[in-house]
């Protein structure tokens, strides 16, 4: 157990079962973790069920006693990690260890994230390289490396950037990211509203706006399914553009995407944001049905509406 603070593991699932037992099995090795945190976004594959049977059972899980709560309705990542985090927080966390039920931390990604806090106490929100669990050479999520317009897609060009083993600036939550109570009570929880895609970036923005110490540990490594074609090629090389096969997770991207931009980067980046998605799906991927799905997604992030994506839930 952590001898100087609480830890808390954070894991959110929907409808994974086979990859929460997986992901919940390595947890329970690490001796650092005070307490496992299950939020169910009201699966239907007998995760509840299955939930219900250990929850709070020391006898199933020796090292790490697991705590689950299942909602009433499926409130996607944004919300699983708004209610996880409020919680961890309730149930005195000083340190909250976030992930989603897909992927896996390196057996000794704990330690090493752990090692780098004990040596920069002023980092707030830091976290592993999340990296192909089929090539542990790619990463997962394209990487945009400080004091340029590089995209790092691989291991080695983050260790090559990195200043002392960290990666400033950057990070990839919530995959196996760690938050200290400190700065979720000077910033607050994810944005639930969101359901899912740039949640994540956003609560990233907001730690950065506040001043917090932002890093990737280079060393550290958390294993994650591919994702597909993020980080897609366009302009004929210049840049790249995050498309998805969903719908959903399309016009979420969309219309937090936009948000985000507009709050934290100003109009100049959301317009461009907004040119960048029409020439993709008009001359990279031609798809003139996303175009209009886009701007329906961008006429919500306008009006404030967020429950566009729920026909995409039916």
């Amino acid at each position: 157990m952590s001898e100087t603070r609480r830890l808390v593991a954070v894991v959110v699932t929907f409808n994974r079962l086979a990859l929460l037992q997986r992901l919940l099995q390595r947890l329970d090795t690490q001796a650092e973790v005070d307490e496992i945190l299950v939020i169910d976004n009201a699966s239907t594959d007998g995760t509840g069920e299955w939930l219900a049977t250990l929850d709070g059972a020391e006898d199933d899980h020796p090292t790490v006693p697991v705590v689950a709560r299942t909602l009433a309705t499926n409130t996607g990542g944004a919300g699983g990690f708004s209610e996880g985090l409020s919680w961890a927080i309730e149930r005195g966390a000083e340190l909250v260890w976030l992930m989603d039920d897909d992927g896996v931390p390196a057996p000794d990604c704990l330690d090493t994230l752990l090692t780098y806090g004990g040596t920069h106490p002023d980092l707030e929100f830091w976290g592993p390289v999340v990296v192909d669990e089929a090539d542990p050479r790619r990463l997962v999520f394209p990487i945009r490396l400080p004091g340029g317009a590089r995209v790092a897609h691989d291991v080695e060009a983050v260790e090559a950037a990195a200043v002392g083993g960290l990666l400033d600036e950057i990070v990839i939550p919530f995959n196996g990211v760690l938050v200290t109570r400190a700065l979720v009570e000077r910033i607050g929880v994810p944005r639930a509203e969101f359901f899912i895609w740039g949640d994540d970036h956003e609560y990233r923005l907001r730690a950065e706006a506040a001043g917090a110490r932002i890093a990737t540990v280079a060393s550290a490594r958390f294993e994650h399914p591919s994702v597909g074609e993020l980080g897609t090629p366009m302009m004929f090389g210049l840049t790249a553009y995050n498309h998805s096969p969903s719908d959903l997770k399309h016009y979420c991207m969309a219309r937090n995407n936009l948000l985000n931009l507009r709050a934290y980067r100003g109009l100049t980046h959301a317009s461009a944001f907004v040119a960048k998605t029409v020439w993709f799906y008009t001359f990279t991927r031609r798809q003139p049905k996303r175009i209009w799905l886009s701007i329906q997604a961008w006429w919500a992030a306008l009006r404030g509406d967020f429950t566009g994506h729920e026909r995409f839930l039916r």
